[in-house]
């Protein structure tokens, strides 16, 4: 099985180009980034309060980031490590689906990366990849967007 995993982390996501009309709000994405690291490393500490942060600052933003506030109100629900990374997910996909639909990019040093294992997009620092989805699993698993 750890050759099937490998081979499909392996395939970079085709996603089109956004032009750039600004820069992800960092009342959204530093808190999210916070969660992001936490589940990477298989913890749930912090991720509750983080996204408790994100549904205010969706809140913010309006009625194009009705779905962020959303996904971050059931990430706040969420009991385990498990069921935050599933909420996570929708987290992540409702941030990819806004900056697309709002033609905005993150900000500096940040990219975003996708899992082919999870089908999951997900923002986090340049660097190497830490997939949330899997944590130490596979942590690795993953490529960034061009």
């Amino acid at each position: 099985m750890i050759g099937v995993a490998a081979a499909a982390c392996s395939r970079p996501p085709v996603k089109p180009p956004v032009s750039a009309g600004g820069e992800l709000s960092p009342a959204v994405i530093e808190p999210y980034l916070s969660a992001d690291a936490a589940l990477a490393s298989d913890r749930i500490e912090g991720v509750r309060t983080n996204a408790v942060d994100i549904s205010a600052a969706a809140r913010g933003l309006g009625a194009s980031a009705r779905a962020i506030d959303a996904a971050a109100v059931q990430l706040a629900s969420a009991k385990d490590v498990g069921e935050a990374r599933q909420h996570f997910g929708r987290l992540s996909e409702a941030i990819d689906s806004y900056m697309a639909n709002q033609h905005l990019v993150p900000p500096a040093g940040v990219r975003v990366a996708f899992c082919p294992m999870a089908m999951r997009p997900w923002l986090q620092h340049d660097g190497a990849i830490r997939n949330p989805y899997y944590g130490s699993q596979m942590l690795t698993c993953g490529s960034f967007r061009n």
